[in-house]
């Protein structure tokens, strides 16, 4: 593995680890890495809608303003899976925090 892989890894490990205390920001970076396919990860719409929302879910402006302009480009469906991966994400890092 490059550098330059490593260094996109360990980025979204931490982001990662950030997202699950809550942190807004991180949530945001990891909706921003998955909608531009950026930090190592491919172009994935429903896992970009999912950390926007959390970001969103957190206080983000942001994360609601890049939600919605990525809903503009999702099927019905492809929201739905996103908000229950959202919903199971929130679940687990409340069931870890207990």
């Amino acid at each position: 593995m490059g550098n330059s892989l490593r260094s996109a890894a360990f980025l979204m490990e931490s982001r990662l680890a950030e997202a699950a205390g809550g942190n807004a920001a991180a949530l945001y970076e990891l909706g921003v890495a998955y909608s531009t396919g950026s930090n190592g990860v491919d172009v994935d719409l429903i896992q970009a809608h999912k950390w926007f929302n959390l970001a969103a879910l957190n206080g983000s402006r942001e994360g609601q303003r890049c939600r919605a302009e990525i809903a503009e480009e999702m099927t019905a469906r492809e929201i739905a899976e996103a908000q229950r991966q959202a919903r199971a994400w929130l679940a687990g890092t409340v069931a870890h925090a207990a």
